[in-house]
């Protein structure tokens, strides 16, 4: 045995971890501990050149959640970020747009209304119009010799993939046709083909108003009518078919266009304390807790003998 031990030699190990990696060891930024935030996408965005004296690099900001898309206009500063405009697809159905508030269709009306509505707060609303007509060809703003520059900010993604066809990218288009001046070209849009280098102006349009969740409504319409009315049961209930989506986007386009305002709840008015607190339930003291718990008790076993007998 000791022959044998004798010839197992044992690997080189070598200490990484010890105490002066540890005293070395520098922490990340919490929001990167997190996973919410890419540093180094964030740096080539808010950073600005010295020659600029201070004029803020403005982002459009654009999220999706479970249940809405969020698109704002942001700056930043030492103390931390400034909205200066935000738009929501939760608003969209003051506009007539009452289901699928998370789709393409969707993602680009919020950027629409973004757009628009950050023009009329700078008052450039009339001079920059942007494509009053969507007919899915790419479109940048030019900028007008009697007038201030258009508004120019930069496309904030966050950690989404960018993809063709991401409805990040839907938001972008709403934002360039509501008449803002956001850099990008053409090669993520819907219908953009990569073998040829080409992009169609039809499938995006088809996208811009929600012509692909039609055509899905169809199929699981013919093949599954009992999973078509379990998924599309809120389309079902606002009588919205499959041929009128295109129809109830243009409205919503339309009014968008019409008055992009934001209109805040208004918030209930209560006359007294007590009709405030009317829904919520009261509390008991720990004798009423545990007279509550004898009682309970008690049924219980009433029920069991009742069951044995």
């Amino acid at each position: 045995s000791a022959v044998l031990a004798s010839r197992i030699k044992m690997p080189f190990y070598k200490v990484v971890k010890n105490r002066a990696y540890y005293k070395r060891f520098q922490v990340k930024p919490r929001r990167r501990r997190e996973g919410k935030t890419d540093y180094q996408a964030r740096r080539r965005l808010t950073i600005q050149d010295k020659s600029k004296y201070n004029a803020p690099k403005y982002r459009m900001v654009v999220r999706f959640t479970n249940a809405d898309v969020v698109a704002q206009i942001v700056y930043a500063k030492i103390v931390g970020d400034v909205v200066m405009t935000a738009a929501y697809a939760h608003e969209l159905p003051r506009y007539g747009a009452k289901v699928g508030l998370t789709n393409y269709a969707a993602a680009y009306a919020t950027g629409l209304l973004l757009a628009r509505r950050h023009l009329q707060k700078l008052g450039l609303a009339d001079k920059y119009q942007g494509a009053t007509e969507v007919t899915g060809e790419d479109y940048n703003v030019e900028e007008l010799e009697d007038a201030a520059r258009p508004f120019c900010a930069l496309l904030d993604v966050g950690l989404v993939r960018t993809t063709t066809g991401a409805r990040v990218f839907g938001a972008l288009k709403g934002a360039c046709d509501g008449g803002l001046n956001v850099p990008h070209s053409e090669n993520r849009f819907a219908g953009y083909d990569s073998e040829t280098s080409a992009a169609n102006p039809e499938i995006l349009r088809k996208y811009i108003f929600a012509g692909h969740v039609g055509d899905y409504m169809r199929l699981l319409q013919e093949e599954q009518p009992e999973r078509f009315k379990k998924q599309f049961g809120r389309y079902i209930k606002e009588g919205i078919t499959a041929d009128n989506l295109e129809e109830m986007w243009k409205k919503t386009h339309e009014k968008i266009r019409a008055d992009p305002t934001f209109k805040p709840k208004e918030k209930k008015k209560y006359d007294e304390p007590a009709q405030r607190l009317a829904g919520r339930a009261k509390k008991i003291s720990l004798k009423q807790r545990k007279a509550r718990i004898a009682q309970k008790l008690n049924t219980l076993r009433q029920k069991r003998d009742s069951a044995s007998a």
